[in-house]
């Protein structure tokens, strides 16, 4: 990636609180990672990601003006389901840092690059958030927020890795309707994890617990019933 094609960091001193970009671009480290379980993960030997939360507009536009976030949109993917880890699941774009990234940013940005063929020229990056565990994989995981000032079309750029890549409306994903919490993974019950279902698509693991940890940081997150249950097809 060329000085040309990098993203900068955002300015945030001219921007208002109202909408979602300027909420994310104050994002700091979400509540509550307990969830994911920290102490299952080793440091000196755990594998260091990123991932690129990028958000704009779910019309597409230029991100441009202030938007609610209710009118905000998510870029997400569903990973092969040929792949050794998490096959088939939804997750941010990212992967794992390879030599002359610069991270986590250059990684996060680079990982979208491969996978969905965004222009990084239209994203603006926002501080990264501390470092999160994902245990599964013996991963440490870097969250770096963005915002699609610019959006470009998007694809699976590679079908090995990626089945699809879409964007999630942030108000489909805030409707109670559509929570769901997943207790049980592979006939094997677990603590009460947030997930989301979406036009047929479950978002669960640490996707889910990410999305939802996020939006509760935020303020956006509106009552919902954590008894309405599902299960994962895994």
């Amino acid at each position: 990636m060329t000085d040309a094609d990098t993203p900068s960091m955002a300015d945030t001193s001219d921007i208002s609180p109202a909408d979602a970009r300027a909420a994310l671009a104050r994002l700091s480290a979400p509540r509550d990672w307990r969830r994911l379980r920290p102490e299952r993960v080793d440091a000196a030997t755990g594998r260091r990601s990123a991932v690129l939360m990028l958000f704009g507009p779910a019309d597409g536009t230029d991100g441009e003006h202030p938007v609610a976030p209710d009118d905000a949109a998510v870029l997400l993917l569903r990973r092969a389901s040929s792949l050794r880890h998490h096959p088939g699941q939804i997750g941010f774009p990212g992967g794992g840092v390879e030599a002359g990234d610069e991270w986590p940013v250059g990684t996060a940005v680079r990982e979208a690059v491969e996978e969905t063929g965004i222009d990084p020229r239209g994203v603006e990056l926002f501080a990264p958030l501390p470092e999160l565990p994902l245990a599964v994989s013996n991963n440490l995981v870097t969250p770096v927020p963005a915002w699609w000032r610019h959006p470009s079309p998007v694809h699976a750029v590679d079908a090995a890795e990626t089945e699809e890549v879409f964007l999630a409306p942030v108000g489909q994903l805030l409707d109670p309707e559509n929570r769901r919490s997943v207790t049980r993974v592979r006939g094997l019950k677990m603590p009460p994890m947030p997930a989301f279902e979406l036009d047929g698509r479950l978002i669960w693991g640490f996707t889910g617990i990410l999305l939802s940890s996020v939006f509760d940081s935020l303020g956006w997150t509106r009552p919902w019933d954590e008894s309405r249950r599902a299960d994962p097809r895994v």
